[in-house]
């Protein structure tokens, strides 16, 4: 499969300061903490707490909507949990990509009913036609990406840069 260019590692880079950034302000006096959305988040979360200029606290959840395929069953799926307790925190759950909003929607929700003082959203990219998380690095056009921790079929995630499946 011949995968097209659609962000270098230049771009990314440069969104993922800019996005640090503007975490880093809005939490200059508290330790946030950050929850990466498995398994796609792992890279962009890495690179976000190094560029960030305020100590965070990190934790994951896995939830999956899209198995093997290009399009999201509809239906997610929680394989691993937060083991920190987000009571009285403010969280910041980081995503790879938004597309339809429905897995973002089911974790917030889903880390909202242990009563965290605030919950926030993150996404390295956003489709276009999405509503946009608080803190957002790159919009895309529709079709499927890879690389920069993001698969397609568990493949492609070490791309240093992210790619276009082609047909999708």
């Amino acid at each position: 499969m011949e995968l097209e260019s659609r962000f270098s590692t230049d771009e990314i880079a440069v969104a993922v300061e800019r996005v640090a950034d503007e975490v880093s302000a809005d939490y200059q006096n508290e330790i946030p903490l950050l929850v990466g959305i498995l398994t796609g988040s792992f890279v962009f979360l890495a690179d976000l707490v190094r560029a960030m200029s305020v100590p965070v606290e990190i934790d994951f959840i896995r939830a999956r909507s899209y198995g093997k395929g290009t399009v999201s069953s509809g239906a997610v799926e929680i394989t691993k949990d937060i083991e920190h307790d987000v009571t009285g925190r403010s969280v910041v759950l980081v995503e790879d990509i938004l597309d339809t909003g429905l897995t973002l929607d089911f974790v917030t929700d889903r880390v909202r009913a242990g009563h965290p003082s605030e919950v926030k959203t993150c996404s390295l990219l956003v489709r276009e036609g999405a509503t946009a998380p608080d803190y957002m690095g790159l919009w895309i056009p529709q079709g499927f990406v890879v690389g920069y921790g993001i698969d397609y079929a568990e493949r492609y995630r070490g791309l240093p840069d992210i790619k276009s499946v082609p047909g999708t």
